[in-house]
């Protein structure tokens, strides 16, 4: 594992290789699963606050569900995620013309009519992280629908912690970024926990 300030990054994270491979998966990653995506609690007045200038984006089916449950939804555990249409899908996701999910959000942040790209969940994936009261623990989030992007991200020898650098960017900040590249390129990481969850 990797220590850097108050995070603990699992050795997946420099040794798996990944490249999202949206031809192959479709952007199952926004319709797969019974929640929708993690939201952090300072993400929440985002959401509201963006709403209205992302609902042009969104499909008819995602304005029902957002306008019936709101722009979010707190779990049985506390926790918060997007809203889904029927616990399924989520409700800011949308299709495009090759029937590819794509994120509502991120096509306003994209036009310039908001300043949130999309969760912070949704642009580290497959990267997961839970937040310990001393640390960050950052975990690779296998899932079988990524499959196509592990093997895209093996014939282009491009591993995930520099696919994910502009959201690791965002989330932790270009000085935290160069110490981790730094400690993955030394000769000073510990190998052989490579799959062990934090």
């Amino acid at each position: 594992m990797i220590l850097i300030g108050n995070t603990v990054i699992t050795d997946d994270i420099k040794d798996k290789n990944f490249v999202c491979n949206l031809d192959k998966c479709k952007g199952a990653c926004c319709v797969e699963g019974d929640l929708g995506a993690p939201l952090t609690k300072e993400e929440l007045p985002k959401m509201k606050e963006i709403y209205p200038k992302v609902k042009p984006y969104l499909s008819k089916e995602g304005i029902k569900a957002i306008e019936e449950q709101g722009e979010y939804i707190e779990d049985w555990e506390g926790d918060y995620s997007t809203t889904t249409i029927d616990e399924k899908e989520c409700a800011y996701a949308i299709y495009d013309d090759k029937g590819i999910l794509k994120c509502g959000i991120e096509q306003a942040y994209n036009d310039g009519e908001i300043d949130f790209m999309k969760p912070i969940s949704c642009h580290l994936y497959p990267i997961r992280i839970t937040q310990y009261d001393q640390y960050d623990a950052l975990n690779y989030d296998r899932w079988e629908i990524c499959n196509p992007a592990c093997d895209f991200g093996e014939k282009l020898g491009i591993p995930l912690y520099k696919f994910l650098k502009d959201a690791l960017i965002r989330k932790y900040g270009e000085g935290w970024y160069s110490e981790l590249v730094a400690e993955i390129e030394s000769d000073g990481i510990n190998e052989g926990n490579g799959g062990t969850q934090l």
